[in-house]
């Protein structure tokens, strides 16, 4: 796994969550990044507005998730069942993400932050594709001559975590009937080693903006036990004092993973 560093939480006085030690961080937020056609809608604006908004919220909490030690943070950019949208929405999309690509990479590369995506290529757009495959590459670079990335930036794109799971079973069921899998051997880590995020932590915390309670496809089996905290902020609203308040409501809850604490009945 990419090494993972951590200098600027490690001066006092530049972290602007003293009193909330690293080790009571969530280490991985999930982000479902709701809102930005309401936002648009509430203003009367055109959707692509609230769009191009809410990816200046994008860039605010991945500079911010650097300053507060986070290592990993995956965002759900556009899920397989947002190729129902309106045409016009859905190209705009693809351009605005093919765009933010370009113009913030060499940003992302100064941050030392590594780029990672999951979800299907079916579909996305041969320019789009290699915007992403560039910026996947070249940040993988720098983050490993820096000596190490400050923040692993994971995008969900064309993501839908049923998909993700039958592809996951598709694999195994494959191997199986090779004579590759014994079918007693299968388990949980077995399933998970098979899944888009292989080789990446399960969330921490999943954050929903626009006062959303369901997760929409997003993580699914990744999230059994990720910590939920859901605001009514639109997310071209959302801002680091609510990604600093959210990290401060994790780190005094009591996580239990279906057990209990000592002494307890």
């Amino acid at each position: 796994m990419e090494k993972q560093v951590h200098e600027d939480v490690t001066d006092r006085s530049l972290d602007v969550l003293q009193g909330v030690p690293l080790e009571r961080r969530p280490k991985h937020i999930a982000i479902v990044m709701d809102g930005n056609g309401r936002w648009a809608q509430q203003r009367g604006l055109p959707r692509s507005e609230g769009h191009w908004h809410g990816s200046r919220s994008v860039q605010r909490v991945v500079e911010e998730s650097v300053r507060l030690g986070i290592s990993w943070l995956t965002l759900y950019c556009f899920s397989s069942e947002n190729w129902k949208r309106p045409e016009a929405e859905v190209q705009f999309l693809m351009e605005l993400f093919r765009q933010f690509l370009r113009e913030k990479r060499v940003e992302l590369m100064d941050q030392r932050v590594r780029l990672s995506w999951i979800g299907r290529r079916t579909g996305v757009p041969e320019a789009t594709l290699a915007e992403l495959d560039t910026a996947v590459a070249v940040t993988a670079e720098s983050c490993e001559r820096k000596g190490g990335a400050k923040l692993n930036l994971c995008l969900a794109f064309n993501y839908g975590a049923r998909q993700e799971i039958a592809d996951a079973t598709r694999q195994i069921a494959n191997l199986t009937k090779r004579g590759e899998i014994n079918p007693e051997t299968i388990d949980e880590q077995m399933v998970t080693d098979y899944l888009y995020t292989k080789g990446r932590p399960d969330p921490d915390l999943l954050i929903r903006t626009a006062g959303e309670m369901r997760l929409s496809n997003f993580l699914l089996w990744q999230c059994s036990y990720a910590e939920l905290w859901v605001t009514p902020v639109l997310w071209p609203d959302f801002d680091e004092s609510l990604l600093r308040q959210a990290v401060r409501d994790y780190a005094v809850r009591d996580r239990r993973f279906g057990g209990v604490k000592n002494g307890e009945v």
